[in-house]
């Protein structure tokens, strides 16, 4: 049986940490198995006091650490949407070095969560339910959403947000106004694919609208820097709003606040390569 690690991009933020635990607590339930919370940067950060005093892992030490401890098979089941660089080139290149000073060893990596051209479905259920949620917390209709991602150098990343935007426009209906839009983008026309900053989309919708909020499904997994409290994010919002008087934008839960998660993530982990 192999050790399983949950992980993530990871963040210096605690909050991110703790909701990995609990994703990992929530799937080891499910599957019956130890599932260890793990995340690729960032998180050895944090101070261990703002994370219940035991310090944040993250992945090439967690892994050295097993791997002089005689352990040998491990699966990694990756908290992210699409084939990001890190498990196209981060974790295959980290396999190698620990090959070379380890010796024979199994690091297998399960499926991403959106994995195209077939997608994943019960991604959509889960942002549409959120969208709703928001929407009767704040009693405002669902017309203007803005499905927003982190943002990626790789065309392959943003192709999952854009297969998302289009499953949830034809679950909404053509009378809903669904745009995309990236926290993050690099410079130049290279990168166009990335579609315009939350930012612009935002003073783009205040100006043509200002009396009809907008809602935003976040394609974030987990609060952090971005979509965590008093984030960036939020700190957008925040700036157009005061520019704007009357412009409201709510967003919604981020997607590892639903159950529904795990079950994706648990079968992942059951249909390992």
């Amino acid at each position: 049986m192999p050790e399983t690690l949950l992980i993530d991009n990871g963040s210096s933020r605690p909050e991110s940490t703790l909701a990995l635990r609990a994703l990992a607590r929530s799937l080891g339930d499910l599957s019956g198995r130890l599932v260890h919370p793990v995340s690729l940067l960032h998180a050895d950060r944090i101070a261990a006091h703002t994370v219940g005093g035991q310090p944040a892992d993250t992945l090439e030490p967690w892994l050295r650490r097993a791997l002089a401890a005689g352990r040998r098979d491990f699966l990694l089941v990756p908290l992210w949407f699409g084939p990001s660089r890190a498990l196209t080139e981060f974790i295959p290149t980290l396999a190698l070095e620990l090959k070379r000073d380890y010796g024979p060893l199994r690091l297998r990596c399960a499926r991403e969560l959106c994995p195209l051209p077939g997608g994943e479905l019960r991604l959509v259920d889960i942002l549409f339910d959120h969208l709703r949620a928001t929407a009767a917390a704040q009693g405002c209709p669902l017309r203007r959403l803005i499905l927003v991602d982190h943002g990626s150098p790789r065309p392959e990343v943003t192709a999952v947000r854009n297969w998302l935007a289009a499953k949830l426009r034809d679950r909404l209906g053509p009378d809903m106004q669904l745009y995309e839009a990236a926290m993050e983008r690099r410079a130049g026309v290279d990168y166009d694919f990335n579609g315009e900053r939350l930012e612009g989309v935002l003073q783009h919708l205040a100006a043509a609208d200002p009396t009809s909020p907008v809602i935003l499904p976040l394609l974030f997994l987990s609060p952090g820097h971005h979509a965590g409290p008093g984030g960036d994010l939020a700190a957008i919002c925040g700036r157009v709003q005061s520019a704007v008087p009357g412009f409201r934008v709510y967003p919604t839960q981020v997607v590892g606040t639903h159950p529904a998660l795990i079950e994706i993530l648990a079968e992942r982990m059951a249909r390992r390569p």
